[in-house]
């Protein structure tokens, strides 16, 4: 079944949902509300399911080259620099990619051709009528036979089809996130009552950080975001205060972390909603965009292998819903988890991670993040458009 789709949002989600319907054979208009074509950001990183999924896209290749190999932690430390784990990772073990949010993006938007995409065109409205879906933009309507809302945490098309869905939810943890430029500089972890800290590659001599802390309200921002940021953990271990000396005073984002409740559906009649508009979550299990990247990948197969689109979305609401919002339900767990700023449950932890012998370290960490890392895409019909 070939078709036209209409993608609403040029982000992670919707730049990889046009590369995987135009390799299905269809019709695809991206529409960006943005005037110019980028990815707003710090760092992030791609797990092999993530991967997989772009390889069965055939962009993998590409998108390996713009990240870096590293590996998930083993080793975590307090803000002494005494450690909780000190594992070796073992020489099979599965690699993650760190990566500039932009430099993926860009990866991206190479299989993307010019003419796909529209930007300065923000959708204010959505219709569906005689098995189409029609979108206002700029005060004209655009008709196709599928509309994918990747549109972001606040999409406009679910509060439109979905009005009684909730909104994101905050639950009390705040981020910030930052690139610094330095060498030398290995992934790693450190954990404090209430806070941690990440530290991750991204190539060229840049490094992702980002301190994540318990808030007790939204909104709450300063006047200098990185003085903050020293001040809560700037006598922390080598090489945190040098991560912070070569930080950009302008580069630090700061915003309130949140997550959506289960919906009832991805779908309604000839629209689906894809990443953080169908699932956003907390990123500590590092899945937002890799979710999305899924999401793409098996709408597309789902399109391609029925015979209409509402049987397809169908598929991809079945496939999707359940893994997606398990997934949300356990970053939030764990989000919430590693910033407890309770005392006992602080010590707690410590306690029983220091008492996991750091040869089983690493197995029991892949254990854990089996049911999401051993995902395997679905496969899709070649095609050249």
């Amino acid at each position: 079944m070939n078709g036209s789709a209409i993608v609403v949002g040029a982000g992670i989600g919707g730049l990889t949902a046009a590369i995987a319907l135009r390799r299905i054979g269809w019709d695809v208009t991206v529409l960006e509300r943005a005037s110019e074509l980028g990815e707003v950001g710090a760092g992030m990183s791609q797990s092999p399911n993530a991967l997989r999924a772009l390889d069965a896209l055939g962009v993998g290749k590409g998108v390996r080259r713009a990240g870096v190999p590293f590996h998930a932690p083993n080793h975590l430390r307090t803000p002494s620099g005494s450690y909780l784990i000190n594992a070796q990772t073992p020489e099979d073990a599965a690699p993650l990619l760190g990566f500039h949010r932009a430099d993926l993006h860009r990866a991206l938007l190479e299989h993307v051709p010019d003419e796909c995409v529209r930007t300065s065109s923000e959708v204010t409205g959505i219709e569906q009528t005689a098995g189409k879906a029609t979108v206002t933009c700029g005060g004209e309507k655009a008709t196709a036979d599928l509309v994918v809302a990747a549109d972001g945490a606040n999409s406009t098309i679910r509060r439109s089809l979905w009005p009684d869905a909730p909104r994101p939810r905050f639950w009390g943890n705040t981020v910030w996130r930052a690139i610094a430029k330095l060498d030398g500089v290995d992934a790693g972890m450190t954990m404090s009552r209430g806070q941690y800290f990440l530290i991750m590659p991204v190539g060229r001599g840049r490094v992702y950080w980002a301190l994540v802390a318990r808030a007790q309200k939204p909104g709450v921002r300063f006047d200098d975001e990185l003085g903050e940021v020293r001040g809560q953990v700037g006598r922390w271990h080598d090489p945190i205060p040098a991560l912070l000396d070569a930080t950009p005073p302008d580069a630090v984002l700061h915003h309130d972390l949140a997550d959506l409740d289960s919906l009832p559906t991805y779908v309604h009649d000839h629209v689906a909603l894809l990443g953080d508009a169908a699932h956003v979550m907390h990123p500590d299990m590092g899945q937002g965009a890799g979710q999305a990247i899924e999401d793409a990948v098996v709408l597309a197969a789902a399109l391609a292998a029925a015979g209409d689109v509402p049987a397809a979305l169908m598929q991809y609401d079945a496939e999707r819903r359940p893994r997606t919002q398990t997934i949300v339900k356990q970053a939030r767990k764990k989000g919430l988890g590693a910033t407890s700023a309770n005392p006992l449950s602080y010590n707690l932890q410590k306690l029983m991670l220091r008492m996991i012998p750091a040869s089983r370290w690493p197995a029991l960490s892949e254990r854990a993040l089996a049911p999401v890392w051993t995902w395997e895409p679905p496969q899709l019909l070649e095609h050249t458009p």
